[in-house]
This record gives C-alpha cells, sequence and structure tokens, in this order.
C-alpha cells in the first residue's frame, strides 16, 4: 500500500481543528493532532512527520516559539503557520523563522490541501518516480537538490523544500538574470505580493547560508530579479 503522508497539526480552536484534521484524513493523510505547543515539542521528538501545520496563537508555547525549536532540530521539514493574524511584520518574522508559507484565516480546506501537495511533491509519498537532480558546485559548495544539501569543508546545510528549490533555479542559470516573476512561478506558483515579500525573505535566507564563500554572490538586478554570480 501507498505510505500516506504524517502530518502533525497543532491548533486550539477545538472546532476548527475538528473539521481540518477530518477533511485532511479523508484527502488520505494521517493527521496527529495536539492543542498547544509543549505537547507539539514533545511529538516532534519522538515522531517523524513529513510536515507541520502550526497556529500562531497557541497556549503554553506560541507557533513562532515552536517554529524556531523545531528548526533547531530540523531544517528539512516543512512548516505552514495558520493564523489569524495578517499583518505583514508577523508574517515575514514567520518566514525568517524558518517557516515555508502562511495561510490566513479563515481558509478552505482546498487551499490547505494544496499547499500541503506543493510541500510533499519532491517526497517518495508523493511520487515514486522523480528523476534524481545531478549534484552541482557552487563555489567551495556541494549542492545536492535530491537530498535538500549544500556542503563544504566547514558547512553543513540541511535546507528547506523552499530553499532548496530557489537554489536550484538559480544555480541552473548561473551568470543569467531570473525575472521575478518567473521564480514565484516556478517556486510558489503565483506571483501574489506576500509571496513576492516571502521571496526576498528566502533571498536573504540563501545569502546567509552562503556567506562562507566571499566569490559566490546573488545579486539584486532593480525590479527585474536575481542573478547567481560566481566570481573565479
Amino acid at each position: 500500500m501507498e505510505k500516506k503522508a504524517r502530518l502533525l497539526y497543532v491548533e486550539d480552536d477545538a472546532t476548527l481543528s475538528f473539521v481540518t484534521k477530518d477533511n485532511l484524513e479523508l484527502r488520505g493523510y494521517s493527521v496527529d493532532f495536539c492543542e498547544d505547543g509543549v505537547k507539539a515539542l514533545e511529538m516532534i521528538n519522538s515522531t517523524i512527520y513529513d510536515l507541520c501545520i502550526l497556529d500562531v496563537m497557541l497556549p503554553k508555547m506560541d507557533g513562532f516559539t515552536l517554529a524556531g525549536k523545531i528548526r533547531e532540530q530540523n531544517s528539512d521539514i516543512p512548516i505552514l503557520f495558520l493564523t489569524a493574524r495578517s499583518a505583514m511584520e508577523d508574517r515575514i518574522f514567520g518566514l525568517q523563522l524558518g517557516a515555508d508559507d502562511y495561510i490566513t484565516k479563515p481558509f478552505s480546506i482546498e487551499e490547505l490541501s494544496l499547499k500541503i501537495e506543493v510541500f510533499l511533491r519532491r517526497s517518495k509519498i508523493i511520487s515514486q518516480h522523480e528523476v534524481r537532480p545531478a549534484i552541482l558546485t557552487i563555489g567551495h559548495f556541494t549542492f545536492d537538490p535530491a537530498n535538500q544539501q549544500l556542503t563544504s569543508k566547514n558547512d553543513n546545510h540541511q535546507l528547506t523544500y523552499r530553499e532548496c528549490e530557489l537554489l536550484k533555479l538559480l544555480a541552473d542559470r548561473t551568470g543569467q538574470i531570473v525575472k521575478r516573476e518567473e521564480i514565484l512561478m516556478k517556486v510558489w506558483e503565483n506571483d501574489q505580493y506576500f509571496s513576492s515579500r516571502s521571496l526576498d525573505v528566502f533571498i536573504s535566507r540563501l545569502r546567509k547560508l552562503l556567506r562562507s564563500d566571499p566569490s559566490i554572490c546573488i545579486e539584486n538586478i532593480h525590479n527585474i530579479g536575481y542573478r547567481l554570480r560566481i566570481d573565479r
């Protein structure tokens, strides 16, 4: 039998959580649910999950703090925030902590399911026949997209799904400008305003990961896009 994707869902709204969990299970996911951040961290420490869905306003430990602790242990697992807080500053802060995306309440189960599928697409749970991407060299780094790893003699980084997809797109076109619209449609699958802001955050995250090699530069081409340049 095909293995189900196992999700951790953390939400303190009893009505919303019942409906969401039930609908996700009807769509074939295995869902572990809890109501507070402390319990969620215990579950993360004892169980392997394919994706985490976190409310921001949680008892005992808020979603932002929980996401930070998850990222300290696992930089690979996708994290989606569910929140009634629509302020851009809150959403950007969540991305800077290492979240992969946001859904603002109220949301449709179809929207949530589509976003989940985006982050599971590379997994064997979703596809057993995906071609393994080639290992790339970026400056003194070795980039393994299949395992979402960026390594060098002194650095070893496990990338998130979107960090990996973004870096691969730029690396495949080293020395060429990649337009913002193309990046957004290929990596975020939309070109909405928040996704555009999210792209800037992820570019900043990649720059930090690559900064140990001064020959590597991700250039911001004003109002056009980005270019990965390696000065040899």
